[in-house]
């Protein structure tokens, strides 16, 4: 019963894994394809590393890349959960699924597309905010607004989303601990406080600890489709992920990204270990493994 599963995993999960190699060559493409190309580039040691190490915009781009996870992760979580407690407690059905479905949209749009809305909200000229607000901010050059805007169009993004994973967990909380707290007098803040959340507990401490497996990757179309790639905003949208997309450009390394994604998995998994052991010591029962 295991084995297509363990064919799936083997051929699309481990075997790709032989490739993390490049990270540590001087790759060359080879007429002969990639087995040969790979053989025949030189061994670089540790200089596709050094890229990402060795520039002043390492402590930039790591701090951007932490800092903008760890409020992806926090905040993701409050508005997860807020929103699965909100739509439970609606009584209409039919209502409870129009939001449903509402907030689940825009998980679907491109980040293309999230871009040119938020353009067509945030130009200097033309955007909507500005003519709410009567002024003239041009948004894309200045700096100190962006780590806001990143965050609100993160959550605005993927927050109904995640709230199904919680709404799915509060489905199948047993009926009858609400029947007997409804006897005793609670109210609903007390059934969502004393029921409700607990029971919670081991869904968003699993969602909690696969998030900080991620928490040195970035999104991607996030940081680079919003922002429009706008020079003047780099000292806060610049991640990792944006930082080698633009390094592979410009000089075409592929073992430099290479080296990139593999010291963000390697960080990742120690992160997931040491937070599962520390899940473990207190609450064994809510530890992913």
């Amino acid at each position: 019963m295991v084995l297509p599963g363990t064919l799936w995993f083997l051929f699309f999960s481990y075997l790709p894994m032989v490739g993390t190699v490049i990270a540590f060559k001087e790759y060359r493409f080879s007429r002969d394809g990639f087995w040969a190309s790979m053989m025949n580039s030189r061994w670089a040691g540790w200089d596709n590393f050094k890229f990402l190490f060795s520039t002043n915009d390492a402590l930039l781009i790591t701090r951007n890349t932490l800092l903008y996870n760890m409020a992806f992760i926090i905040l993701g979580l409050l508005f997860s959960v807020l929103l699965a407690v909100v739509l439970s407690e609606l009584a209409g059905k039919k209502l409870a699924k129009l939001y449903q479905t509402g907030m689940f949209l825009p998980y679907f749009l491109s980040w293309v597309v999230v871009g040119y809305f938020t353009f067509s909200l945030l130009s200097s000229e033309r955007g909507l905010l500005n003519g709410l607000l009567g002024t003239e901010i041009s948004w894309y050059s200045e700096a100190q607004y962006w780590p806001f805007i990143i965050v609100l169009v993160y959550l605005w993004k993927a927050a109904g989303y995640s709230s199904v994973v919680y709404l799915a967990a509060i489905m199948g909380i047993d009926k009858s601990l609400y029947e007997a707290a409804m006897i005793d007098g609670a109210g609903k803040l007390q059934q969502i406080r004393n029921i409700t959340l607990p029971m919670l507990k081991p869904v968003i401490v699993i969602m909690t600890l696969l998030a900080v497996g991620r928490i040195f990757y970035a999104d991607f179309g996030l940081f680079y489709q919003v922002p429009r790639n706008s020079g003047t905003l780099y000292s806060v949208t610049s991640v990792i992920d944006t930082y080698v997309y633009r390094g592979l450009k410009a000089t075409g390394e592929i073992g430099m990204s290479t080296a990139a994604g593999l010291y963000q998995s390697v960080v990742g998994f120690v992160l997931v270990i040491t937070a599962n052991y520390m899940v473990r010591k207190f609450d064994k029962d809510s530890a992913l493994f």
